[in-house]
């Protein structure tokens, strides 16, 4: 499996929606569609909503969460098998993990706002 692209921009801003499609959190995460499908088979945590036509529809969380295993997977070098371990891990761990990640994508989105504030 290739991996995106890294850049020296930071992710785009998750929107402020309930839902997304497995179009848009490939664009906000930068993998494809078709990882995203296989992702679900391996790691249980990644559970989005199934509807009319079997359509899937990720929260917040989901996109936070597929942002997490891009890092793991990409950037950190794990393996499935090893990111799925690590996801397992203590709960605590997890826990800190997921608000940590909230707490940047927070910031990120808050700086970007301040550089449209400064810029008007």
């Amino acid at each position: 499996m290739q991996a995106p692209q890294k850049s020296d921009q930071p992710p785009p801003v998750i929107p402020e929606k309930r839902y997304f499609s497995i179009g848009e959190v490939g664009e906000l995460c930068g993998v494809k569609p078709h990882v995203l499908r296989y992702w679900e088979q391996e790691f249980e945590q990644l559970k989005p909503v199934k509807r009319r036509g079997n359509r899937r529809y990720y929260q917040r969380q989901d996109v936070l969460l597929v942002r997490q295993l891009c890092s793991l997977l990409y950037d950190q070098g794990f393996t499935i098998a090893g990111a799925r371990q690590w996801l397992q891990g203590d709960d605590a761990k997890s826990e800190n993990g997921k608000y940590q990640q909230l707490i940047r994508q927070t910031i990120s989105e808050l700086e970007e706002l301040l550089e449209q504030l400064r810029l008007n």
